[in-house]
């Protein structure tokens, strides 16, 4: 009995040590898209494993490839330290020699035709995406446009949804214009990361600018989005398990003496 008891103890360890999940489909979210100061901002709702890269591309891509002429990049969290759900990063000066990012670092890709690194006042479209190479992308994240999904970019082959918060399209709003700002202002308090991802779609909870210029120097919300569960999450059990099989264990030795 005591076997058992401690298999299972370590079984709830191993649990509780268990690395950040690997990202899907919607894992992650647009929150700013900034023409004016060439930058953008995304939350994850899932923890990340330390060296995750997502790539970044606002080539258009076509249902099975990105044409050419703009610009791919990749983002890389903290090498050694999980970087958790609910955390915003912004990136910044895509047009500019020395690409930042809030936290990891923001590379540029080296890939052949690639020479417009600014991110365009209208109809652009960004794609986050995992990828083996910046032209092979194995799992799209989520994309954002401020231009038209099916003329500025396809969501065909992404398993992106049009009008959700993995593909936002930011002329909903402003449908006489195109805007060069859009930043998602609502609730980033008390809601699950579900709740959070209907608030994120609903273009009512954005500040959507199109005079060019307007927004150059405006830096996006990065404070973190708080996430709550209805349930306990699996490192939460495993946690009370290992508590409650070591108590067995104890419990078992005295009685045994």
């Amino acid at each position: 009995m005591h076997k058992t008891l401690l298999t299972l103890a370590a079984a709830a360890v191993a649990t509780l040590a268990a690395p950040a999940q690997a990202l899907t489909t919607g894992d992650i979210a647009f929150t700013a898209f900034n023409g004016d100061e060439d930058g953008l901002a995304f939350v994850t709702f899932v923890d990340l494993a330390p060296g995750t890269t997502i790539w970044f591309s606002d080539n258009e891509w076509d249902g099975s490839a990105f044409n050419g002429g703009e610009s791919y990049t990749t983002w890389t969290s903290d090498t050694t330290a999980t970087l958790a759900a609910g955390t915003v990063v912004r990136l910044a000066a895509y047009d500019k020699a020395s690409l930042t990012a809030s936290t990891g670092t923001l590379a540029r890709a080296t890939v052949s035709g690639s020479a417009n690194w600014g991110l365009a006042n209208s109809a652009e479209t960004v794609y986050a995406y995992l990828g083996t190479d910046a032209l092979t992308p194995t799992t799209f994240l989520a994309a954002i446009t401020n231009g038209s999904f099916g003329v500025n970019g396809s969501l065909d082959n992404t398993g992106l949804a049009n009008g959700t918060a993995s593909a936002l399209t930011l002329n909903t709003l402003v449908p006489t214009a195109t805007p060069d700002y859009a930043e998602y202002t609502g609730v980033r308090t008390g809601l699950s990361a579900a709740a959070y991802q209907a608030q994120i779609a609903d273009l009512a909870n954005w500040t959507v600018d199109s005079t060019n210029g307007a927004y150059a120097s405006v830096v996006p919300d990065t404070t973190a989005f708080a996430l709550t569960t209805a349930v306990p999450e699996p490192r939460s059990y495993a946690l009370m398990l290992a508590g409650v099989l070591a108590i067995g264990v104890l419990s078992r030795r005295r009685a045994g003496r």
